[in-house]
């Protein structure tokens, strides 16, 4: 099937890319459109081309999935594709509208001309998978935009409207109404003053303070960017565009591209790239599954997740009914709401009319009834089975047929909860990651008996509250708190054995964890974990206790809530401070274990809390209770701080390989997981 349309128009030829939804530029595609840029100038009739895509893209760029195939290497390549619309004799207009990323940016900076909508998105966010533009990006956008513009651009990788272009050598008009008709106007006026070839290629940077400018953002990103080598890659071919020719500049590049391309970090963004579109992705559920309306939601319990929740609807214009058992507590809790939505307004996150909207669309209440015209009914009340069984019972009078009725349960049995109505088929859980309307993963729990459509339509929902989901299968803590429980628990032996909390935090931050395990309990809070392992011991009577955890909670050291955790902190502060206090707890715990401490390597650190997490991973996996290995990366890296340039905890297992991982854990005591064992013993990954 023809991923181009070509068609005339007087003088003017028209080159419609037609490769939905987002017109990547694979061969075919790039084939088609060398064909018909020949085409066009074997035509003496045509004076003038444009090339142009839909409402939607121009285009998303390089087809990501032909990397390292035959078909991305196979010409022409993008490179060459610019080149032959760069050396046509003809005035070549690119006409942007929608999405114009990586390649889809890199094309028209080729062309002679560009024309745009003024909302068309502008972006080279190749950096975000661990590479930089490869076709030029990275010589012809600063001889279009600047430096300074261009460099920002490339090394965020975050997209820019057109109109803030308006008046660069990047944009030669803005069109306002119909993108083709503009565009053939623009190319008729071309035509009629015989107007010559404009190459950015040409274009001589002349800019006194770009040379330190460069220099103060090289020390600026070095400092922020531990982990990931592309961004400095991009200043040094950004560098090349005003100090080197500009076939030298794109020598450099493209030797930076390959260097790049094959860097574990790289590698592992681009795992992501493709992790993260599969999530959606549910074998026994057809994608034409029939979906159920959304329209108003319901939230149970105005607390921090509560109100997090509330706001993620909110956000996207779905109005919400928050409801709560006193008017204290719900006063609180919208007060919390009016606070961030003050603090966005100052940040100039929303305007004063966005503002206005979400105030009246959010319906405080203290009765269930006023419930019963929710389409989703989301409960994020204390997690206790018994408030939950309450809570749902209640549900199961009031909803109306259809409705969706969700528990935010971070570990109790959703089957179980499901079981204390008449409409199990209708109960699914969604379980937010605090502050819910700022965390992107959604851990969405599928019960035993949680209708398809219901899960197709929680999955759809995603997209709209700007979410990410990854679906779960019903057991304790379900993906991320299950295996978070055996990272937890080997911190606790490593500080029993001779380590101290800031050694294993340090030696966990630097390997690239957002947060080390101590500075994370102190701000999700001591008594959060207390509450967990209370259960535990309860359901488990051998279970060994986690003396020093247990007493800290015991002196009311919460965490940053009450000054005092596993550090200590000054009013106002959340800075963590090493505290005498916490290390004679620990000394005593030692001498009541009989363990004398011991020097404790950062590697052994690293590994005795990497390789039980991933071990869980293995168990889950084999449980079925997660779909993929994929998507158990997606939930740590967007759920638990987990580096995305390691590409999630199964994916860095791959790169360490199953082999290595059980001969340390063996080493260390642990016990190996049999999927794990079984792919060391074939020498196969988990991706």
């Amino acid at each position: 099937m023809s991923k181009t349309k070509y068609t005339t128009q007087g003088q003017v030829a028209v080159i419609t890319l037609d490769n939905p939804p987002l017109n990547t530029f694979g061969y075919e595609q790039r084939k088609e459109i060398a064909d018909a840029i020949d085409k066009s100038e074997a035509d003496n009739t045509v004076k003038a081309i444009i090339i142009i895509g839909s409402d939607k893209a121009f285009s998303g760029g390089a087809d990501i999935s032909e990397f390292g195939t035959a078909k991305g290497f196979a010409q022409p390549d993008l490179r060459t594709l610019i080149s032959i619309i760069e050396s046509c004799s003809k005035p070549v207009i690119a006409a942007l509208s929608g999405v114009c990323f990586g390649g889809g940016l890199e094309v028209p900076l080729g062309c002679h001309y560009r024309v745009a909508k003024p909302d068309a998105s502008l972006g080279q966010p190749e950096v975000k998978i661990g590479i930089l533009p490869g076709a030029g990006g990275t010589q012809r956008l600063p001889r279009a935009i600047g430096v300074e513009k261009a460099l920002n651009m490339i090394v965020s990788g975050n997209p820019v409207p057109a109109i803030k272009f308006k008046d660069t050598d990047l944009i030669d008009e803005i069109i306002e109404g119909d993108l083709r008709e503009g565009a053939l106007a623009f190319a008729n006026k071309l035509i009629a003053k015989g107007s010559p070839l404009k190459r950015i290629r040409d274009i001589k940077i002349v800019d006194p303070t770009a040379e330190p400018f460069m220099g103060f953002a090289k020390n600026t990103i070095t400092a922020a960017i531990k982990g990931y080598p592309a961004p400095l890659k991009c200043i040094e071919a950004i560098k090349a565009s005003f100090t080197k020719p500009f076939e030298e500049g794109m020598k450099l590049e493209l030797e930076s591209l390959i260097a790049l391309f094959q860097t574990p970090e790289s590698k592992s963004l681009r795992h992501l790239f493709f992790a993260e579109r599969m999530t959606s992705k549910i074998p026994d559920i057809p994608e034409d599954t029939p979906t159920r309306k959304i329209e108003k939601v319901a939230v149970i319990g105005a607390g921090t997740m509560g109100g997090g929740i509330a706001m993620t609807f909110l956000n996207v214009g779905i109005p919400v009914t928050l409801l709560e058992v006193t008017q204290e507590a719900l006063d609180k809790g919208l007060d919390t709401i009016k606070k961030n939505y003050m603090g966005a307004l100052q940040r100039g996150k929303v305007t004063m009319e966005e503002l206005t909207h979400i105030q009246s669309i959010v319906k405080p209440t203290l009765s269930f009834d006023d419930l019963k015209d929710a389409d989703l009914i989301i409960e994020a009340v204390f997690e206790d089975m018994t408030i939950k069984e309450g809570v749902f019972k209640k549900l199961d009078a009031i909803a109306k047929p259809g409705a969706i009725l969700a528990t935010n349960t971070s570990t109790l049995d959703l089957n179980k909860i499901a079981s204390f109505t008449k409409r199990p088929q209708d109960v699914i859980g969604m379980h937010f990651f605090s502050p819910a309307n700022i965390m992107k993963l959604l851990e969405i729990v599928r019960g035993k008996q949680t209708g398809k459509d219901v899960l197709a339509t929680i999955m759809a929902l995603c997209k709209r509250i700007k979410k990410i989901g990854v679906v779960a299968g019903v057991c304790e803590g379900f993906i991320g708190n299950r295996m978070l429980l055996k990272y937890l628990f080997e911190t606790a032996k490593l500080i029993e054995e001779g380590a101290s909390p800031q050694q294993v935090d340090k030696a966990l931050e630097n390997w690239g964890m957002a947060m080390g395990p101590f500075r994370m309990q102190d701000l999700s809070g001591l008594d959060v974990g207390m509450f967990i392992r209370k259960k535990l011991y309860a359901e488990n009577p051998k279970m060994k206790h986690d003396i020093i955890s247990d007493k800290l909670f015991e002196l009311g050291r919460y965490g940053q809530k009450t000054g005092a955790g596993w550090y200590r902190y000054e009013p106002g502060i959340r800075d963590p401070l090493p505290d005498p206090a916490v290390d004679k707890v620990i000394e005593d715990a030692r001498k009541e274990l009989e363990m004398t401490p011991r020097k404790i390597s950062d590697s052994e650190i690293v590994e005795r809390c990497i390789y039980p997490l991933i071990n869980e991973g293995a168990k889950i996996l084999e449980e079925g209770i997660a779909l993929r290995a994929s998507d158990i990366d997606i939930a740590y890296i967007y759920g638990y701080g987990f580096p995305p340039f390691r590409g999630g905890p199964m994916f860095y297992a791959d790169t360490v390989s199953p082999y290595t991982i059980v001969h340390s854990m063996k080493q260390f005591g642990l016990t190996p997981a049999p999927l794990l064992l079984k792919l060391a013993e074939t020498g196969k990954t988990f991706n």
